[in-house]
């Protein structure tokens, strides 16, 4: 799929089929969100693919709006080294990995972490040292879902010269 139609046809996924999806894949997609851009290029985050079923649960579990990561064939917990721009640059990564997976063929959803009441909980449970600030997670499978939601229309929003 080229760089355009993923970008157009991005759509979070929350249903996953009971499929694993292979490791090289899952490093192709972290790979993807280590190259996005960063403030000044420090490159402040660290990936924790979690592919361990129980351990996914827990995750899900933890979380107030991430359910279904449980069904998921990966989840990928985006941490960054806590700095002025650790959540701009995690941000970039993670839709690096969005991005990476539906151009893969794969489902993937975002789910918010930075100030959440379970980051810190999330940090521990993933053996991610002081100093790091959770992201995000995002689920990522095979899925049957092709979900079509309803986008703004340009017209609306872009804003030639001044508002």
């Amino acid at each position: 799929m080229d760089a355009l139609e993923t970008l157009r046809t991005r759509r979070s996924v929350r249903t996953f089929l009971d499929k694993p999806v292979p490791k090289d894949l899952l490093e192709t997609v972290i790979d993807c969100g280590r190259l996005a851009a960063s403030a000044i290029n420090i490159q402040p985050w660290e990936f924790v693919v979690v592919t361990d079923n129980p351990m996914r649960q827990r995750i899900a579990d933890t979380t107030d709006h991430g359910k279904h990561i449980a069904q998921a064939a990966a989840c990928v917990a985006v941490f960054c080294k806590d700095g002025k721009y650790y959540l701009e640059d995690g941000s970039a990564a993670t839709q690096n990995i969005l991005l990476a997976a539906r151009a893969l063929g794969l489902g993937s959803c975002w789910i918010a972490a930075d100030k959440k009441a379970y980051a810190d909980t999330l940090r521990t449970m993933l053996g991610v040292p002081f100093g790091y600030k959770a992201v995000s997670l995002i689920a990522i499978g095979y899925t049957e879902e092709d979900p079509h939601p309803a986008k703004r229309p340009l017209k609306e929003l872009l804003h030639w010269e001044h508002f």
